[in-house]
C-alpha cells in the first residue's frame, strides 16, 4: 500500500496563478525526486459549513480559494527519504513572506493507505 501526504489551503484569488507556479515547480521537483503523484487542486464546490468545513479548517477568507492536494509515495520510508531531498532543493528555497499563501494556516499530514482499488 502507499503513503500520502495531504493538505489543504487557502491562497488570495489575486495570488492563484503565482501558486499556480510555485505547484508546477514543486510537483516537478517531487516526481523528479521520485513522488508517485503530485496532485493539486482549486476548490470550487467547497460550502462553508456551520461546524466544519475545508474553508472553515484554515480559515478562507472572502477573497481566497481553497487548495486540495496529495503526494503519493510507495511507502513512509520512501517519503521521509524523497522530503529530505526536496527540502534540500535548492529551486525551492525562496523567502517565506514572500509565499503566496500563508503557511501558519496550512493543515497537512502524511496518511497510510489502506483501500487502493
Amino acid at each position: 500500500m502507499s503513503y500520502v501526504d495531504g493538505f489543504v489551503l487557502a491562497v488570495p484569488k489575486g495570488r492563484l496563478e503565482d501558486y499556480k507556479a510555485l505547484a508546477r515547480l514543486a510537483g516537478s521537483i517531487w516526481k523528479e525526486h521520485g513522488a508517485l503523484a503530485y496532485v493539486e487542486c482549486t476548490g470550487d464546490d467547497t460550502p462553508y459549513g456551520e461546524l466544519t468545513s475545508f474553508p472553515r479548517a484554515v480559515q478562507a477568507k472572502d477573497d481566497e480559494i481553497v487548495i486540495f492536494s496529495w503526494i503519493v509515495y510507495p511507502s513512509r520510508a520512501v517519503r521521509d527519504e524523497i522530503n529530505a531531498k526536496v527540502m534540500a532543493d535548492p529551486r525551492l528555497k525562496s523567502d517565506a513572506s514572500q509565499a503566496p499563501f500563508d503557511g501558519k494556516r496550512m493543515i497537512f499530514g502524511g496518511f497510510e493507505a489502506f483501500v487502493e482499488l
